[in-house]
């Protein structure tokens, strides 16, 4: 098997049309094209026989010369576009014919030939229409991969972009576009956000088969339920979900939240808390809407005996901050948030430092109870962002230290300042080091990518997509951890390459093929550039060394 060979996949199927029996004969059996993965289903000798055998055995390439009897190559050409649109077809043509042959190209052939053609000319022309089919071929694998991947990753899309339009401030392209991806169908005019929290942390947070079987059956419950009412579900940590609802009104969410909380109830173990928050009028107020439904949920310890807590019921503890005190919080948790997501301790603490210090600056000073539900909100936030980039391993142990901490008569302002700042060290410090273990696995990636791959026409941007990143920054990465440019690196694998086949005693001619170089003699003078030598000096080289 040739170094051609392995790169066709199946044969293709080719048709031979021309009025002229000695020069079918010549094309169909002078030339090897079993060899290159090609078989020869069919001959006619005029464009009508031609059609008709076309539509029977609809091959993949067709070689056909441009003026026959009955009907000829030009309009055999315009009706296979039509029927065929994928297949090559390749004109025979004579001198005088020439202005036909350019006709042709500009109706849909893939190339032309002149008569008297050389059988090596017809072969290398025929050989590039297999190479362009074997392209498609390729793409239409690659789209139909695509498609179900997206498919089977529906679900979780789903969740991840519902978690992006709740936790992140979005422009309203983005916002749209993720509620698309979504496929949950037309924007509703209003929102109401829900977060529900199973009480039972001990229980719940077991790392058992029948605990987490017992959560998967809240989140089953809270779907089934919010389906009904046209609404969405998420998870958004260990032992709580994200609802959204489509509403008007606060007291809609707040029938939908106990309708969920009497089912939970009735067919689990577990009791929940439900917070509500303030309505959402457009997806980009979304990200208010669940921070509000966070401090809703954060009150739960206040009232005995109500599981669900709406907005507007706690929303008066909070005449002390002004709009413009909000607008900063949110501008210095956004930054907390970006600190963290980098992994910058330093950047986190100061951003914590300036969070800490407007929750000072509050006058008058509110009640423990309502400063305690303050510092609760941060660190759920702080939380929910860690569990999008660090293992639960790290978050666990914080996330029940806080929740223990959440009670009135173990709550201290210094305590819970100390733990949010050991919390925000120890998420940064493995973000920082996951993100240089990151870097140095995507340049593996692309290494092995590159040497599975040498065949194809490589380049920054192409590989920079097999990695899902931008070509910039993706190339003084890989400058970065392998010493060399991109360039330089393919260049030397193929020629590397290139050295294991000649010695292999493979041609020179399928070497470059193999090695994604269209003409010899590029290959040879790239060859040569690169060791000094051409490639049949290399080889003579190796021979007399041996």
């Amino acid at each position: 098997m040739t170094a051609t060979d392995q790169t066709i996949p199946s044969p293709f199927k080719l048709c031979v049309i021309d009025d002229i029996r000695s020069t079918v004969e010549v094309i169909k059996s002078k030339i090897p094209w079993s060899a290159y993965g090609i078989e020869v289903v069919g001959t006619a000798k005029n464009g009508q026989e031609g059609l008709a055998l076309i539509r029977e055995t609809r091959p993949d390439i067709i070689v056909t010369d441009i003026r026959m009897p009955k009907m000829d190559g030009l309009e055999m050409t315009r009706q296979i576009v039509d029927t065929l649109p994928r297949c090559k077809i390749v004109i025979l043509s004579a001198y005088a014919d020439f202005e036909y042959a350019k006709q042709a190209i500009k109706l849909g052939a893939f190339d032309f030939v002149k008569k008297p053609f050389a059988i090596d000319e017809l072969t290398r022309v025929v050989l590039d229409a297999t190479k362009a089919l074997e392209k498609e071929r390729e793409l239409d694998r690659q789209l139909r991969t695509m498609e179900r991947q997206v498919q089977e990753s529906l679900p979780l899309l789903r969740q991840e972009y519902m978690g992006r339009l709740l936790r992140h401030a979005l422009t309203t392209e983005e916002a749209e576009r993720y509620w698309t991806e979504m496929q949950a169908g037309t924007v509703p005019a209003s929102f109401a956000v829900l977060l529900v929290e199973i009480d039972d942390v001990a229980y719940s947070s077991a790392p058992t088969a029948e605990g987490e079987l017992a959560r998967f059956a809240v989140g089953h419950i809270l779907a089934e339920t919010l389906r009904q009412a046209g609404g969405l579900v998420c998870r958004d940590g260990p032992n709580e979900y994200a609802c959204l609802i489509p509403c008007g009104e606060t007291d809609t969410a707040r029938g939908v939240a106990e309708t969920c909380r009497a089912s939970i109830a009735e067919h689990t173990v577990f009791s929940v808390s439900i917070g509500i928050g303030k309505l959402a009028r457009s997806l980009g107020e979304l990200p208010d809407a669940y921070k509000s439904a966070m401090a809703a949920l954060a009150f739960r310890k206040r009232e005995e005996g109500s599981p669900v807590f709406d907005y507007a019921s706690v929303r008066q503890a909070d005449t002390a901050r002004t709009p413009a005190d909000r607008d900063k919080e949110r501008e210095l948790e956004k930054e907390l948030l970006d600190a963290l997501r980098v992994g910058d301790r330093e950047r986190a603490y100061r951003a914590l430092d300036a969070i800490f210090a407007e929750m000072n600056r509050l006058a008058p000073l509110p009640d423990l109870a309502y400063e305690r539900s303050l510092y609760y909100e941060l660190a759920l936030i702080v939380l929910r962002s860690l569990r999008e980039w660090v293992p639960q391993a790290i978050v666990q142990p914080y996330d029940r230290a806080i929740r223990g901490r959440s009670g009135q008569e173990q709550f201290t302002v210094q305590s819970f300042r100390q733990l949010l700042r050991d919390l925000c060290a120890d998420g940064s410090a493995w973000i920082e080091r996951e993100r240089a273990s990151d870097s140095e696995k995507v340049i593996y990636r692309a290494i092995e990518y590159i040497r599975a791959n040498l065949h194809l026409d490589l380049s920054i941007e192409h590989c920079a997509r097999q990695m899902n990143l931008s070509g910039g920054y993706f190339a003084s990465l890989f400058k970065k951890y392998v010493g060399t440019t991109f360039n330089q690196f393919v260049t030397g694998e193929r020629i590397e390459r290139a050295k294991q086949l000649l010695i292999d005693n493979y041609q020179v001619q399928e070497i470059a093929e193999s090695l994604g170089y269209e003409h010899r003699r590029y290959f040879s003078d790239v060859f040569k550039r690169v060791t000094g030598s051409t490639p049949s000096e290399f080889k003579d080289n190796y021979r007399k060394e041996r």
